[in-house]
C-alpha cells in the first residue's frame, strides 16, 4: 500500500470516528432543538436533525425520493473522490489530505443518512439573530478539504496533479 493510501486512510478513519463520536455525544446528552451557548452572541451547540442536504436543500421533499437520492449522491461523490485519489500522484500529499478530508466528511454524513435517515447537526454560528445553517464535524472537514483542494488547483498553474508522473 502506497503512502498516499495510508495518509488518506488514516485521515478518513480519524474524521469518521471524530464525527460520529461528537454526534453520538450530542444525541445522547442534549434534547432535540436544545441549545447551549458557548460564545455569547456568536456560537452555540444546538442539536438539530437535517433531513436535507447542505443548507437544508431537499428537506421539504418526500422521504421516498429524498433519502435514496441523497444516499445515491453521497455514494457517487465518494466513488468520484476515490477515483481522484487513485489518479493523484503519490507526491501530492497536500491534495491527498484535502481529498481525504472531503471523503471522511462524506462518509460521516452518509453513515447518519443510513442509520437515521437524516444528519445530526449541532454547530451553530451566528451574529445577532442571523444564524448560519447548523453544521457538524463532517461538514467542517468537507469545507476545509474543498478549500485546500481549490488552493492547490489554483496554485498548480497548469500542472495537472492528477497526471501520471
Amino acid at each position: 500500500m502506497s503512502a498516499k493510501w495510508k495518509i488518506a486512510g488514516a485521515w478518513v478513519a480519524t474524521i469518521v470516528v471524530f464525527d460520529q463520536a461528537t454526534k453520538a455525544i450530542v444525541d445522547r446528552t442534549m434534547p432535540l432543538h436544545d441549545s447551549i451557548p458557548i460564545i455569547d452572541g456568536f456560537f452555540n451547540l444546538t442539536y438539530i436533525r437535517n433531513t436535507g442536504a447542505a443548507f437544508g436543500i431537499f428537506s421539504g421533499s418526500h422521504e421516498i425520493f429524498r433519502l435514496p437520492f441523497l444516499i445515491g449522491v453521497s455514494v457517487l461523490a465518494i466513488g468520484f473522490i476515490l477515483i481522484m485519489l487513485k489518479k493523484l500522484r503519490d507526491r501530492e500529499t497536500g491534495l491527498t489530505m484535502a481529498l481525504a478530508f472531503i471523503l471522511g466528511g462524506a462518509v460521516g454524513n452518509l453513515i447518519d443518512r443510513i442509520l437515521y435517515g437524516e444528519v445530526i447537526d449541532f454547530l451553530d454560528v451566528y451574529w445577532s439573530h442571523y444564524h448560519w445553517p447548523a453544521f457538524n464535524v463532517a461538514d467542517s472537514f468537507i469545507t476545509i478539504g474543498v478549500g485546500i483542494t481549490l488552493f492547490y488547483l489554483i496554485r498548480a498553474k497548469g500542472d495537472d496533479p492528477f497526471a501520471a508522473s
